[in-house]
């Protein structure tokens, strides 16, 4: 049995996800139920207003351009894409959306789009990657996503000639804050040395957690005088201030890449450094030969 347009409508209004029909204008025409609640606006705030008021501001103007387009025939009949849309209270979420171009019996053309909220597979997404790529208890880079942002540093610095400095930094006499006063209290150390080495830095510096107490410092563009230096300004802005009950030190190793030099070399020669400063009393910036 064919559908007449009113039975349409009243599918339409009933679907479990959100549809809306807009005009070639980009006016909206019809909404359901679940269109509106999805956007926190009720059907007679939204019939009648052009489409972009769901859209973000700084992504209005493509969406009218697309649309257009759409309309006019030089797109797909059919289009899918994600979106981030705004809400009636400012708030954003992500949306699948599916457009299809329709065009009734006197030839006028309207859009017909069905979004689904993915808002919570999208923060999932992010959480996932965030896993992949970051220590969870302080949020820096993680091993395995820090070698690689070095490998590539390593591969700009031998492709252009710029200079590149890494650190290696310990955390001295760590195991005693975790043996004497709690894990707890280590992760609060963790965390603050941590946030620490970042404000002490420049931006484009990266610090990663290697592993437990161990952190390694990428500075780009960064000879081996200067890295020292930088690494000095951390050491002491480290151990000046108290975390909490407990005064914490540091111990660096920093070496600059050679010509032709792998990162597996590079590495190898700031841990050299850095057990150098560990044996000469802890608490010292010590570079590696050059």
């Amino acid at each position: 049995m064919a559908l007449t347009q009113d039975n349409m409508a009243q599918v339409i209004l009933a679907a479990p996800i959100g549809i809306c029909v807009t005009s070639a204008a980009g006016l909206f025409e019809l909404v359901n139920p679940a269109y509106c609640e999805l956007y926190g606006y009720r059907e007679e705030e939204l019939l009648g207003r052009h489409f972009t008021l769901v859209v973000p501001e700084a992504n209005r103007q493509t969406l009218s351009e697309l649309h257009d387009r759409f309309i006019a025939g030089g797109a797909d009949q059919e289009v899918t894409a994600e979106w981030e849309v705004q809400c009636k209270g400012g708030e954003a979420r992500h949306i699948l959306a599916n457009a299809a171009r329709i065009v009734d019996p006197g030839g006028a053309v309207r859009k017909v789009t069905y979004v689904v909220d993915i808002t919570e597979r999208k923060q999932m997404e992010r959480r996932l990657d965030f896993l992949a790529r970051c220590d969870e208890l302080i949020g820096l880079l993680n091993r395995r996503a820090g070698l690689a942002h070095l490998e590539e540093e390593v591969a700009r610095s031998q492709r252009y000639g710029v200079a590149l400095s890494v650190a290696a930094c310990d955390l001295d006499h760590f195991k005693q804050v975790n043996d004497r006063h709690g894990h707890a209290a280590g992760d609060r150390v963790l965390r603050e040395a941590a946030a620490r080495m970042v404000q002490a830095l420049r931006q484009q510096d990266q610090v990663i957690r290697m592993g437990g107490e161990e952190f390694l410092v990428v500075l780009p563009c960064t000879a081996l005088e200067d890295a020292c230096l930088a690494m000095e300004r951390l050491r002491l802005s480290l151990s000046a201030l108290p975390i909490g009950e407990l005064r914490q030190t540091l111990s660096v190793g920093v070496a600059e890449l050679r010509q032709g030099e792998t990162m597996a070399a590079l590495l190898e020669r700031a841990d050299r450094a850095l057990y150098r400063a560990k044996a000469q009393g802890r608490d010292l910036v010590i570079q590696a030969s050059p």
